[in-house]
């Protein structure tokens, strides 16, 4: 195959670290790129012009292939350059035709190594560029991180977020330079982590435990009610866990939550796998902003938040995958512009509670089909001195996958 661009992964231990492979493709190389700490890991003997990548790199990445007409290009990447790295986006940019990777261990591999974990017992996190909140879902009690970070106070800040978390009591370990001469440690507990600063080159590894009294929180939908700030638009806790069954989280998918409350059916959308993705659209401002608040605190940040009332705010939106309304299902044209959104195999669920919106939901059901579900639920509470059951409102479920 052409290959237009090499990429070879270079560790801490740089030059000397290098497969003959990885020396031979350097040192053929007419033009190396690479941030300014990995060229200056290349002896000054190999004659390549050297080019350290621009800020912001993007545009850089994308143009690479004609950047260098008639010269071999070299990029040089930080480890396993298909793990979180620039193998990985010159791949999805130019496909894998115009891109040879020769990789280096990575430093996932050496952090198991040094804390003596099993990799495939191990939930690899990365929040280079992104919100360290991102770790929040994968803490639950025994679970083994590692968390990849962009600079010198991500240890930090994991430690931070773990504490105000009610994981105080975890176990970190920085480890910096991984492979190189400067190899290092820092360690300590989320709760008392004493390290501000550790260095630029280090990942995380957590051993997550619970402080005493706290709850866990699971990636399944259906978590507790007084998990989210709200004002009472809220879709409650059994109802939400038989929606987002009917909705189907799949991984990768996009799902549009139409009336979003406290956001809750969006979050869980998204908690269920870190490549799920979902767009809350809300009139309200002061439920928008609440929406971004309970996402981050829950662990999914890249929750898109769109202030606007449905239909018109749904003009542009990426094609969804699955459509929640949870209200408003009486709106003019509102069902008619989701269904009309959805690919086949897209699903479409709507929660109503007033007459009105369930003649909407019977009337859709008798023409395209589905699943129509009316549930009830009660509650024991106190009557006196004994125990009765309180009903909610009951709910009725309009659920169908697009043929």
């Amino acid at each position: 195959m052409n290959r237009t661009v090499v990429v070879v992964g270079i560790g801490a231990d740089g030059w000397d670290g290098l497969s003959a492979t990885a020396r031979q493709a350097v040192e053929g190389a007419d033009v190396l790129r690479g941030s300014s700490r990995q060229l200056g890991l290349i002896p000054g003997d190999v004659a390549a012009e050297r080019v350290p990548w621009p800020s912001p790199m993007g545009p850089a990445l994308q143009e690479l292939p004609d950047a260098h007409p008639g010269r071999r290009v070299v990029v040089l990447a930080s480890g396993n350059p298909m793990l979180s790295g620039v193998g990985a986006s010159l791949v999805r940019l130019h496909g894998p035709g115009a891109v040879e990777i020769v990789p280096h261990p990575s430093s996932v591999t050496l952090a198991c190594a040094r804390m003596g974990w099993a990799v495939e017992e191990t939930t690899v996190v990365s929040v280079v560029g992104r919100p360290v909140e991102l770790v929040l879902p994968h803490a639950t009690p025994g679970r083994r991180l590692v968390v990849l970070g962009s600079d010198t106070f991500t240890p930090a800040e994991v430690a931070t977020l773990l504490a105000d978390g009610g994981y105080g009591a975890s176990g970190l370990t920085a480890l910096a330079q991984l492979g190189g001469p400067g190899e290092r440690r820092f360690t300590g507990t989320a709760g008392d982590w004493p390290h501000a600063e550790t260095d630029p080159l280090v990942v995380t590894a957590v051993e997550v435990v619970a402080d005493a009294g706290t709850v866990p929180l699971p990636t399944v939908p259906g978590l507790p009610d007084e998990t989210y700030a709200h004002d009472g638009q809220l879709t409650k806790r059994d109802v939400r866990a038989m929606t987002l069954a009917r909705l189907a989280p799949l991984p990768g998918q996009l799902l549009w939550d139409v009336g979003a409350g406290a956001g809750s059916i969006g979050i869980e959308w998204m908690r269920v796998h870190p490549s799920c993705r979902a767009v809350a659209i809300e009139a309200h401002p002061e439920r928008a902003s609440r929406i971004a608040r309970n996402a981050a605190r829950l662990g999914v940040p890249g929750l898109r938040v769109v202030e606007g009332r449905a239909p018109q705010a749904l003009t542009g939106l990426p094609v969804p995958d699955a459509v929640f309304v949870g209200g408003g299902a009486t709106t003019p044209q509102l069902l008619d512009i989701c269904w009309d959104a959805l690919a086949p195999g897209g699903r479409l669920v709507v929660n109503a509670v007033t007459v009105q919106s369930e003649a909407v939901l019977a009337d859709w059901f008798s023409r395209v089909g589905g699943e129509l579900l009316r549930i009830a639920v009660q509650r024991a509470e106190p009557v006196g001195s004994f125990t009765g059951w309180k009903a909610a409102m009951p709910v009725t479920i309009w659920s169908v996958t697009k043929p």
